[in-house]
C-alpha cells in the first residue's frame, strides 16, 4: 500500500542511484536537477520544451545556483503557477539526493516526484546513452511529526555533504541549500523561514547544524534504516 501524504505536513524525501551509481556526473547534471525541482513544482502539465529551453538560455548556471531559482528572475515571461509542494531545503550528493518538503495540494508529493524522477531520468539516459531505471526504486519519504525533528532533519540535509565526507565543510558545497540558510547566497527555491523562524538568528541555526553533523558522523544514524524508528530513517546511504 502506498503511503498517503497529508496537506500541510512535512516529509523528508530521499533516493539514490540504482546499484549506488552516481546520478550526477558533472556540474550540468547538478544544475539540471535543480532546475527540474523548480520547473516541475507546478500543478499544471509540464511546459513545452521550447519554453524550458528559453528559460535555460536566459539564465546562467551561476545565476541559477545563487539567485534565480525564482522564476521571476529570468527575462522569460511565465504563466501563473500553483506549486505542488513547498521546498524547505535540499541536498544533491553525487549518488543520492535529499529534499525536505511540505505538501500543499492533494497528491502534491506524488505528482512532483513523478515529474522530477521521470524527467531527470529521461535527460540522464539520453545524455549518457543508457536505458532503464536510474533511481533505486520508489523514493523514501519520512513524515516529520514535531518541530524539533523538522529542525534536526533540515540540519542533517544541509550538512549531508560533510557527513559523507564529500567536503570537509558543508558550507563549501554549492549543491545544497545550506549556503542560503547561512546567508551566503540568495537562492529563492527554498522556504527557509519555515525553519529559521524558530531560531533567534542564523548563528543559532548553524550551531544546531554543527551538532547534528557531528552526531550523525559519530553515531552513523544513516545506517539504521531498518530500526523501525521514523526519526532515524533520515536518508538512504
Amino acid at each position: 500500500m502506498r503511503k498517503q501524504f497529508e496537506i500541510g505536513k512535512y516529509y523528508h524525501i530521499c533516493n539514490r542511484g540504482v546499484d549506488k551509481r552516481k546520478i550526477f556526473m558533472d556540474e550540468k547534471d547538478f544544475v539540471r536537477f535543480l532546475r527540474s525541482m523548480r520547473e516541475f513544482n507546478n500543478i499544471n502539465p509540464i511546459e513545452s520544451l521550447r519554453r524550458l529551453k528559453q528559460i535555460r538560455k536566459a539564465e546562467t548556471e551561476v545565476e541559477l545556483l545563487s539567485v534565480s531559482t525564482d522564476r521571476s528572475s529570468t527575462s522569460v515571461s511565465a504563466p501563473a503557477t500553483q506549486p505542488l509542494v513547498k521546498i524547505i531545503c535540499y541536498c544533491q550528493n553525487p549518488n543520492h539526493y535529499h529534499i525536505l518538503v511540505e505538501q500543499l495540494v492533494e497528491k502534491g508529493i506524488q505528482k512532483f516526484m513523478h515529474k522530477l524522477s521521470t524527467g531527470y531520468t529521461k535527460y540522464f539516459n539520453q545524455k549518457y546513452n543508457r536505458s532503464g531505471s536510474l533511481f533505486q526504486g520508489r523514493y523514501n519519504a519520512t513524515p516529520i511529526k514535531t518541530t524539533g525533528f523538522l529542525q534536526k532533519v533540515s540540519c542533517y540535509i544541509n550538512g549531508n555533504p560533510e557527513i559523507h565526507k564529500i567536503v570537509a565543510n558543508a558550507e563549501d558545497w554549492i549543491y545544497s541549500s545550506y549556503q542560503d540558510y547561512l546567508g551566503l547566497r540568495d537562492g529563492k527555491l527554498c522556504n527557509k523561514e519555515a525553519i529559521l523562524k524558530d531560531f533567534q538568528n542564523i548563528e543559532e541555526y548553524k550551531k544546531l547544524a554543527c551538532v547534528i553533523i557531528k552526531e550523525s558522523i559519530e553515531k552513523k544514524l544513516a545506517l539504521k534504516l531498518d530500526s523501525g524508528d521514523e526519526e532515524k530513517k533520515w536518508m538512504l546511504e
